[in-house]
Formats: structure tokens, sequence, C-alpha cells
């Protein structure tokens, strides 16, 4: 099988899963690898009677990665964990989560440069990058991600490139910026960052193509929660459809039971 790093040596997608059964269906696709998506796993997760909305703290650093270890195990491809900002601010706590990361079977994961509320002081970021890249290992590949074109209000384009730079020399392997959904500057952003470039599609009212993003020169792209949504959105669906009308079209969509039988006895043989 490929290795997770050799395959940033060329194009791949790279879709997110929240649970075991998700990874398993994603691998099915063919996909040479996939990731875990925060925004899924804590809609997923249920706290006394309500489930949680993305973004640490709202699910434990505990919480977190023992869904994703039950997705690093369903996975018969490398797993990329979103890692959210390393759950704390020190460089050391950031190594912590890295080390835990590599523990649980992950193939390389995200340390993003936001705290929920703002952007980390660029030296700060930079020293969490080459904490993480310390404790990461030759075989785990480190993404540094920069938010600052989500921010409510963005940060310049440039202001993110440098600090892609930054980390890029601090040891990350890939990097990410997302909140970017034009081609153009997606194509500066190849052209500007000396590293592999993530670019995830699905959010918004983007319409990118993956084929356009390879041809851009993109490395890696990923879905974030999207497929996730799509799935809640099609609950919803399902469920105003049989209160409403009392039918149940939306079961025509179903994967017949044998087949999801044998996919999953497949998993444990």
């Amino acid at each position: 099988m490929t290795t997770f790093h050799e395959l940033h040596a060329g194009r791949f997608v790279m879709p997110n899963a929240w649970d075991a059964g998700s990874a398993v269906l994603l691998g099915e696709a063919g996909f040479p690898a996939i990731a875990t998506t925060s925004a899924g796993i804590a809609f997923s997760m249920a706290k006394c009677d309500h489930t949680l909305p993305d973004g640490a703290p709202a699910v434990s650093r505990d919480a977190m990665f023992a869904r994703m270890q039950e997705i690093a195990a369903a996975s018969a491809v490398p797993v990329n964990g979103d890692l959210e900002d390393g759950y704390g601010a020190e460089p050391a706590k950031v190594a912590e989560t890295i080390t835990l990361a590599r523990e649980i079977g992950l193939a390389g994961g995200n340390i993003e440069d936001f705290d929920g509320r703002e952007l980390y002081e660029v030296e700060l970021a930079v020293e969490r990058i080459v904490a993480a890249r310390e404790a990461a290992g030759a075989d785990f590949v480190l993404t540094a991600r920069t938010d600052g074109q989500i921010l409510r209000t963005p940060t310049s384009l440039s202001d993110s490139i440098d600090r892609a730079n930054r980390f890029r020399a601090a040891g990350a392997d890939c990097l990410y910026v997302p909140g970017v959904n034009e081609l153009d500057t997606i194509t500066t952003l190849v052209r500007e960052i000396d590293g592999p470039l993530n670019v995830v599609i699905g959010l918004g009212t983007s319409t990118l193509t993956v084929a356009e993003l390879q041809d851009a020169g993109v490395t890696r792209i990923s879905l974030g929660g999207s497929i996730a949504r799509a799935a809640l959105g099609f609950i919803r669906r399902s469920a105003q459809e049989l209160a409403t009308r009392g039918t149940i079209t939306f079961a025509a969509d179903q994967i017949p039971q044998a087949e999801l039988n044998q996919l999953f006895a497949d998993r444990t043989s």
C-alpha cells in the first residue's frame, strides 16, 4: 500500500469520516486515504440529552480520540486526524496530542493556529508546529492549518501565505488554508506556498471540482464535514416526508441489508 507520505508527492482526494461505518464506506469507494471530521464527530455525539456543536472544546480530546481510534481501526487506508488546535496553546500540549495521535494509529493530522477565538501569535504558532514535528517522527504526516481566511473579519491573503510558509519551514509536510473558494486565489496559494496544499471543498456554495483543483496544482482535497452534513440532511428530509406525507420514498436509496452485512463482515475477517 502506498504510504500517506508518498501520496503527497502526487494528487489525491481524501474524504472525511465521522464513525467506523462511514470510514468503511469511504474506503470501499477506493479513496487512497480518508480523514476524520471534528464537525461530523461532534454532531454524532450525545452529551446528556443533546448533541454537541463543532469546535473544541465542545468535544473533549479523550472523546474525540476514542472515535478517531475506531475510525483508524476500521479503515484499510491511512487516516488523517482533525486534531483541532492540538487541544492546548502550549507547544508541549500540541506535542502530547501528536504523540497520542500516533499511538491510536493515525497516519497524519492537522494542527490549527486558531484557538476558537483568535489566531495564535505567529511566533507561538510556529513554535507549536516545531513541537508537533518533533513529536511526529518521520512517518507521521503533519499538516499545518492557518485559519485566517475563515475569521469573521479575514486576515489578508498574504498573511495566510506567510504563516503557511513559516509552518513549512518549521517542519509541516502539508499546508491548509480553509475558506478560500475561488480558483484564482487557490492558484495563487499553490504558487506562493512552498509545499503541498490541502484544499477543502463542499463548503457553502462553492462549485469547485476535483479536476479543476488538481489541474491548478492542489495536492490534497478534503471535504471537512460536508458528507456528514449531507447525511444529516437526508435524515431530516426522510423524517419530514414520513411525518408530513406518511410515505417512505427515501427508502429507495438505502443500501441492501445483505450488502451491508457482507461489507462489514469483511472488515472483521
